[in-house]
């Protein structure tokens, strides 16, 4: 592990970048779209700046410790990890890289968000608005099993033409 004894912000900014998700170990958090800032202060504190996927999201208190352990173990004593909630996270900000990322791990990326408005966003948990193709065959012929997955924010699909069930990250 390369350790920094001098505040560098490139060093701080690839070691934030490498942190993975821990809903979604195959993406880093740059990957996600929440890693949001990486900023050195004058005093040489590390401040890094996180979305959550959504209001109350479970994986903020895991993301923040990871990210203070992971810059620490690289030689930065004085880390802060601040939430950052406007504008407010939206699918559309994961990576084209972590949607192969995701797709290669069995689990659909999102199509495109919709478009709001300023003010709340509304968490609509309803039906995809396009095709969902399987990250298994490829085919859109795929059915929802459940409007919930393993987390919120995910639905679980059953492909119709290789019959693997997988999960669909819901566009928000």
């Amino acid at each position: 592990m390369v350790t920094s004894t001098q505040p560098d912000l490139a060093h701080a900014r690839a070691v934030a970048e490498s942190v993975t998700d821990p809903e979604l170990p195959v993406l880093t958090l740059a990957d996600l779209g929440v890693l949001r800032e990486v900023e050195l202060t004058g005093t040489g504190a590390v401040v890094v700046s996180i979305t959550p996927t959504y209001s109350g999201c479970p994986a903020m208190r895991e993301m923040r410790a990871d990210l203070t352990r992971r810059l620490r173990e690289a030689g930065f004593t004085d880390v802060e990890v601040r939430t950052v909630l406007d504008p407010p996270w939206t699918t559309d900000w994961i990576s084209e890289s972590g949607r192969r990322k995701l797709a290669a791990y069995g689990v659909a990326p999102p199509g495109p968000a919709p478009k709001y408005g300023a003010g709340p966003v509304p968490l609509t948990l309803g039906p995809p608005r396009a095709a969902v193709r399987c990250p298994q065959c490829g085919s859109p012929d795929t059915e929802q099993v459940s409007q919930f997955g393993s987390t919120a924010c995910k639905a679980l699909r059953r492909c119709r033409a290789c019959h693997e069930p997988f999960e669909h990250i819901k566009e928000i």
